[in-house]
């Protein structure tokens, strides 16, 4: 059974930078660290028992269109996110810099 996408309008503190993150719905990680968390198996649906912090460990594909990779630093399950216009882009230059595949 395919599960379709569930939108979630839900503000949240990011466990790793401590933000103030305002969702609008599509929102998955923080736009200032790019860190996410374990908390779906199919967007939207939190149900995921993990509940660990992901962390953004590469950029694919090419601009307009870059896609964030999240890898979980417990289970090391990979996630695949689009980049947001209000995602820091500091942060994003260090993903480029750095790699971690």
């Amino acid at each position: 059974m395919i599960k379709k996408f569930q939108r979630r309008i839900e503000d949240f503190d990011c466990e790793r930078c401590s933000a103030l993150v305002k969702g609008d719905g599509y929102t998955n990680h923080c736009p200032k660290c790019l860190w996410s968390k374990h908390v779906d198996v199919n967007p939207g649906d939190r149900a995921a028992d993990c509940g660990a912090l992901m962390e953004p460990v590469a950029l694919e594909g090419a601009s307009p269109e870059y896609t964030l990779v999240h890898r979980c630093v417990r289970c090391d399950r990979e996630k695949r996110n689009k980049l947001d216009a209000q995602d820091d882009m500091d942060a994003v230059m260090r993903i480029i810099a750095h790699p971690q595949k």
